[in-house]
Formats: structure tokens, C-alpha cells, sequence
């Protein structure tokens, strides 16, 4: 049975639910510029590079830039901490540790706030370290992050590590290093969006991360 010893997590849609603050930031941007949106119109922003989605709205990458540095003035101060720990991941994560499992944050947040928020819910310490995106818009592709966790492993054979996350994106970033994948349903990937990048598991619930991570491996091949 395969064991994996590092394990990475995204962070919103998998540690967290990041709905309200992230929808909160984004009309407050949209807002400063005249545009109305609905919110369920807006849930396709919680995952990939924030300046990525502003920019399916805005026509250039200077205004998308430009508009996330007005959704942060909400974020910043708010919006980071609208947010939800799903049920049962501090008891997975002191689990992890138990088993003397290494554990990472790989997010495509901007590490400032990804680590405000670990700190918020009182689960930094599980984890070695975390590795975000930077506040000048670069490291925003997850395949950048899973690279900086892995230069910071560099005795570490990549069969011994994993990747969980919710979008496509994760999948995508971690078999670009021939990472194995675990997508959660309970997030913002639709199941269609994750089977078509054929992650190596796929599960529902948080309880089954671990009784996968730790217990029967099979069960969910």
C-alpha cells in the first residue's frame, strides 16, 4: 500500500471556505468601477490567480491588476477573515502530524494572507511551511508554488509526496512534477472539472482524506 509522507494542501476550498470574504472583496472591487454582478456569478474566482479572473471582466492585464489591488483593500482588513475552517480539518491535521506526516500550505493567496488566516484558525503550527503567491502578482501559477515546496525538499523522492486540493488547477500543477493528486468534492470544482484532469483520487468528504491518508489507500482508486 502506498504511503505518502509530504503532503500539500491548498488552502481555500480545502482547508477552508473562503465564500463570503472572497465574494465580499470581489463586489467591492467591481463596485468601485460601476459593474454589477450577482454572487453566484462570481464563484468561479475562489481558486486560480485572482488577476486571472478579474481579467475576464476587465479588458486589459493592467486594469485586472489594477482591481485586485482594490479587492485587497477589503480583503486586507475584513474579507480574509469572512471565512469558514471545514469541519473536521483540525482533527485531520493534528491526526497527519501524529502519523509523522510533513505537511505544506500550497495556495495561490498571497502567503501574507494565507499564513494571517492559518494563524486565525489556530492551525499554523501543523504545518512546515506555507507557500503562497507574492503581493506583486508573481508565483501565482500553482505549478510555481508546488516547485518553491519542492526546492525546499530536495532529498525528498516526489512518490512520497501529494497534492490536495479542489480545482483543476491543483491536479494540473502537481502532474507537472509527476505528483499524485487528491481532489475534495466539498470545494468549488465541479466533479466534471476535476475527473477530466484524472486525478489519482478523488473523495467527498474531509473524513475521507483520512482515512485515505492514513488508513486504506485503495478504497478510493
Amino acid at each position: 500500500m502506498k504511503q505518502y509522507s509530504h503532503i500539500l494542501f491548498d488552502l481555500d476550498g480545502t482547508l477552508t471556505d473562503p465564500k463570503e470574504g472572497i465574494i465580499n472583496s470581489i463586489q467591492y472591487a467591481l463596485n468601485k468601477y460601476g459593474i454589477q454582478k450577482e454572487n453566484h456569478e462570481l464563484l468561479h474566482f475562489i481558486g486560480p490567480p485572482l488577476h486571472k479572473s478579474f481579467q475576464e471582466i476587465f479588458e486589459t492585464e493592467e486594469k485586472a491588476f489594477e482591481a485586485v489591488d482594490v479587492y485587497r483593500e477589503y480583503f486586507s482588513t475584513k474579507g480574509k477573515f469572512e471565512n469558514l475552517l471545514y469541519k473536521g480539518i483540525s482533527e485531520l491535521l493534528e491526526n497527519l502530524n501524529k502519523n509523522n506526516k510533513t505537511l505544506f500550505v500550497a495556495t495561490s493567496k498571497p502567503t501574507i494572507f494565507a499564513e494571517q488566516i492559518l494563524h486565525h484558525f489556530n492551525i499554523h503550527h501543523h504545518f512546515k511551511a506555507v507557500i503562497g503567491s507574492n503581493l506583486d502578482g508573481t508565483r501565482t501559477e500553482k505549478k510555481d508554488i508546488i516547485q518553491e515546496v519542492i526546492n525546499q525538499l530536495p532529498t525528498i523522492n516526489k512518490q512520497e509526496m501529494i497534492m490536495i486540493g479542489d480545482r483543476k488547477f491543483d491536479v494540473i500543477g502537481a502532474k507537472h512534477f509527476g505528483i499524485d493528486t487528491i481532489s475534495v468534492l466539498y470545494g468549488y470544482g465541479s466533479l466534471e472539472e476535476l475527473q477530466l484532469e484524472n486525478p489519482t483520487y478523488i473523495v467527498d468528504e474531509v473524513s475521507d482524506l483520512k482515512k485515505l491518508l492514513v488508513r486504506d489507500l485503495n478504497k478510493f482508486k
